[in-house]
């Protein structure tokens, strides 16, 4: 349990807030054969503990580029959950890879290979043959319990399967179904001391046929002179099958931050908003 030891030590004297990033990896993503739920999930469980994901990559079933994703990644000093590519086969490149980055080899884990073994006995439902586990078959099974050297399990509740962390990076499942629980573990097992930290809140409103390069210098001022607070701008071409202003071009406009910096700003965008000739619609629960 070394590097989760020392991911809390490194947690419990941060004083500033961590950044959380998310690689997915799998051709199939790519394709457009699977549709990602990984982002949204976590996205979701960040959320739910005053945290929020900063950014995120999409990589293919490529050993050079999924070294070269994490190499970038590990450097950043960031807090990356990796999904897929971490099964026995021909196409899971993500074990070797991670070890590659870290400039070391991979090697059978004790407590993956119990888990793993534990699982075969398990599935084989009092079979001697499908429990032996010298057969090839789960020799190779096995291999999904190889992991870089000094890393530590990431349990799997759904079949036991584990994943592993190393340096404040978590890999797991490409299934949505394991990797949803195993992500919500890591988070409440190490970095609880992070949670609400920030006293986190966004507003905004809509600016009917708003035009960006209007509203651009009022944004510009206004992060400006509210330190802290950051101005976002969304703009959209309109849908007519949701009618009143949004059925035609308009602009989300909106600030988010610190909740006690945000009322100054807020005063302040919309009036300037106001200023520019614009009016404004503010969303309510049931736009």
């Amino acid at each position: 349990m070394a590097d989760a030891l020392n991911t809390v030590d490194m947690n419990l004297s941060e004083p500033k807030s961590r950044r959380f990033g998310l690689i997915v990896i799998g051709d199939e993503i790519l394709s457009g054969r699977r549709q990602d739920k990984h982002m949204s999930k976590l996205i979701e469980l960040l959320s739910e503990r005053g945290l929020s994901l900063s950014w995120a990559k999409y990589v293919a079933d490529d050993p050079e580029q999924i070294t070269a994703t994490l190499k970038d990644s590990f450097a950043s000093g960031d807090v990356v959950f990796s999904t897929g590519g971490i099964g026995a086969t021909p196409d899971d490149h993500t074990r070797q890879c991670a070890a590659l980055a870290l400039a070391t080899k991979t090697e059978l884990h004790p407590t993956a290979q119990e888990l793993i073994a534990g699982r075969i006995q398990a599935m084989a439902e009092g079979d001697p043959l499908k429990a032996d586990l010298n057969t090839p078959e789960n020799q190779h099974r096995f291999k999904m319990g190889e992991f870089p050297l000094g890393s530590d399990i990431i349990p799997n509740p759904y079949n036991q399967i584990p994943g592993f962390s190393i340096r404040e990076h978590y890999f797991v499942p490409g299934f949505p179904v394991m990797a949803a629980p195993m992500m919500a573990w890591c988070l409440d097992t190490y970095y609880q001391s992070l949670f609400h930290r920030e006293n986190w809140a966004e507003q905004s409103f809509i600016v009917p046929k708003g035009v960006e390069s209007t509203l651009t210098p009022l944004m510009e001022r206004i992060e400006a002179s509210f330190p802290g607070v950051k101005v976002f701008s969304l703009p959209s071409v309109g849908d007519p099958s949701k009618g009143g202003v949004y059925s035609e071009r308009h602009i989300e406009l909106g600030i988010k931050g610190n909740a006690n910096l945000l009322e100054n700003a807020w005063i302040a965008l919309r009036a300037g908003t106001e200023a520019l000739g614009y009016a404004i619609h503010d969303i309510s629960k049931a736009d």
